[in-house]
């Protein structure tokens, strides 16, 4: 449980620092330029946690990065103007999907 809580947070800071990437324009902005820097400290901090815990890597990356990912295409869309197609939408749902297959095969 521990592990997963700490993957969430590092999801969670992955993803703050992406979106802040965005935000600070080439680094010339000082908040959001700061908030990149503590984002994927925080992120690549807690994966190295979880890893520790004993999440197998290809289940904690594999989730880490389909969640990361769905979950910056969806505050693009909400928030930054961003555009999805359905093209773009099935490639989501096959990243989950994996993500969802590669969980089971690690349950197995």
């Amino acid at each position: 449980m521990a592990a997963y809580l700490l993957l969430a947070l590092a999801i969670t800071a992955e993803v703050s620092a992406t979106v802040s990437l965005k935000l600070s324009e080439g680094f010339s902005k000082l908040v959001p330029s700061l908030v990149v820097v503590a984002g994927y400290l925080t992120a690549f901090v807690a994966l190295g946690l979880v890893l520790k815990l004993g999440l197998p890597v290809g289940v904690a990356y594999a989730i880490w990065a389909a969640v990361g990912v769905a979950a910056v295409a969806l505050i693009g869309v909400l928030f930054l103007g961003e555009h999805l197609n359905l093209t773009m939408i099935g490639g989501l749902a096959l990243v989950i999907g994996g993500v969802v297959l590669i969980e089971l095969g690690a349950a197995a």
